[in-house]
């Protein structure tokens, strides 16, 4: 692994996910513990949701503070506003302007790590008025976002001052990350980047593969929980609504079951579970063939190892070449094959190439029943399939050997000057 011990760093990380969310503590802080490890001495500023607030909000606090600290992480919060919508992202954007600017005079912070668009408007604003380096954490193109996904319309006022300040950013920035090639292929062409170089890597959504693993006894475990004895079993875990496909992950069982009659749907969401149960329904779907179940991360991996399948079906759209998603990680590490929908980042190539499941051109029956005998014939080769999966998880995902390996190699670029 690469070193940065001889030329240590003050880091000022700014992320708009909480970090008692899930994706602070799966996509965040183990990222910062091992990376302090390395000589980054990190402050982190975070925007915490109400989750955080209250007494046993501020209990989770205060331990994840006292852990947080035996890395040195220096931890800050600033209360997240969600509505109205742009009144309250500017509010946001401008209390963070203030407190940051105290903590990189306080701090001596040598620059800036901004966890997507809106943090890194103010490692825009921090970098003009402290000449601070800084880095661009792309976690996906956030107008094309909200516009696949029908919250704004292509030509709104928010979508187009979301892509100018994109733009100002990109023309600023040091050094980019982004979550996939397919991504960065397109985004090195944008008028903001051609012809000036930059830092850049590319780095998946990686996870502790010690953390998420295929585990036989909770299989068992969780089988005879559900009741689903030796059934074959689709899981979705994740989001639903939105640019989710919960109607067609649906229709996609109803095909599953075509070719595998005892087939059945463990959803694991913290969704509405009337989302679920009305795309069951339009599929006739019955009662007996699904579960819902919202669980903590905790418990992810002990579910999943009773499933034989994950699937994970995304509005198409062109933000999705910016999509490395957590659960297909997350699916692979347990050693499941997936079904996927075309265009999702690196995904048809990974999945295709390594033989490792299911891409889906097109949403309709023809497609599903050709992903169903797919998955299924994978599924008959249970512990060959297993291992060939687990062992392209470890190989692309893995959070040591791909993740902190690469931030590693990025921030020693930075600190040389170049690119």
């Amino acid at each position: 692994m690469a070193s940065i011990q001889t030329c240590p760093a003050n880091v000022l990380y700014v992320s708009y996910n909480g970090m008692l969310d899930p994706l602070g503590q799966s996509q965040v802080i183990p990222y910062l513990k091992e990376l302090s490890k390395l000589g980054v001495q990190f402050t982190l500023l975070s925007y915490e949701r109400e989750q955080a607030y209250g007494v046993e909000g501020e209990q989770r606090c205060r331990a994840l503070d006292e852990e947080l600290s035996q890395f040195g992480i220096n931890w800050h919060r600033l209360r997240y506003h969600q509505r109205p919508s742009i009144p309250a992202t500017t509010f946001d954007v401008v209390a963070g302007i203030r407190f940051a600017s105290r903590l990189v005079k306080r701090d001596r912070i040598d620059w800036v790590h901004a966890r997507a668009h809106i943090p890194a408007v103010i490692a825009l604003a921090l970098k003009r008025r402290f000449g601070t380096k800084m880095i661009f954490d792309v976690r996906g193109l956030m107008a094309e976002e909200y516009i696949d996904a029908d919250h704004w319309q292509a030509n709104s006022v928010a979508a187009r001052m979301t892509k100018n300040m994109e733009a100002r950013v990109l023309r600023a920035t040091d050094a980019i990350v982004t979550l996939t090639d397919a991504l960065w292929n397109a985004m090195r062409e944008w008028p903001a980047l051609n012809g000036r170089s930059v830092v850049h890597e590319t780095i998946p959504c990686c996870i502790d593969q010690e953390l998420f693993r295929y585990d036989p006894r909770a299989r068992e475990t969780r089988r005879v929980e559900l009741g689903i004895s030796d059934r074959f079993v689709l899981v979705y875990s994740g989001s639903i609504g939105g640019w989710y496909m919960t109607d067609e992950m649906a229709a996609f069982l109803a095909v599953l079951k075509q070719q595998r009659p005892d087939a059945f749907f463990l959803w694991l969401t913290t969704g509405p579970p009337k989302i679920v149960e009305d795309a069951m329904s339009k599929s006739q779907i019955g009662a007996a063939d699904y579960a819902v179940r919202r669980i903590s991360n905790r418990e992810v991996s002990s579910f999943l190892s009773a499933a034989d399948v994950g699937i994970a079906f995304y509005r198409p759209g062109i933000s999705r070449l910016g999509t490395s998603p957590v659960k297909v990680s997350e699916y692979l590490s347990c050693g499941l094959p997936v079904v996927i929908n075309s265009g999702i980042g690196d995904t048809d190539d990974l999945i295709e190439r390594g033989k490792i499941g299911a891409v889906v051109k097109n949403f309709n029956d023809q497609d599903y029943s050709v992903a169903a005998s797919a998955v299924l014939e994978l599924a008959a080769n249970s512990e060959a399939t297993r291992q060939r999966v687990r062992g392209t998880a470890e190989k692309q995902f893995d959070l040591h050997s791909v993740g902190i390996e690469r931030y590693a190699r990025l921030y020693e670029r930075v600190l040389a000057g170049g690119v």
